[in-house]
């Protein structure tokens, strides 16, 4: 599966755009890590278990997003990107989200 943050793809010819797709997940902070991380904040630096609980979610959320786009029989997504957005205080909501679209290369 190809995927761009740009609206084409250079090299190929968008024949059919079918239409938007999302992946969504999310997040629960377990309490060790919240503790954790209301600590680190303190003096400051890196969260590393947040850390790689968005990077976990991202790719979460792209793995869903893939397989929705080949279910409409996609092979590309265009125009990517994610959005993310607190539920609360220990909820984090990740999308990832595009358009499917079917190409050929040039």
């Amino acid at each position: 599966m190809l995927i761009s943050t740009m609206n084409d793809l250079p090299g190929y010819e968008v024949e059919e755009v079918l239409g938007e797709v999302f992946g969504l997940t999310v997040r629960a902070r377990n309490v060790g890590s919240q503790i954790g991380a209301t600590l680190k904040s303190l003096v400051g630096g890196e969260l590393r278990g947040m850390t790689k609980m968005l990077v976990e979610g991202r790719e979460h959320a792209v793995e869903r997003l893939i397989e929705e786009a080949e279910g409409k029989g996609a092979n590309a997504i265009i125009a990517f990107r994610f959005d993310t957005s607190e539920l609360g205080t220990t909820w984090t909501e990740i999308c990832a989200y595009g358009t499917a679209v079917r190409v050929r290369k040039l």
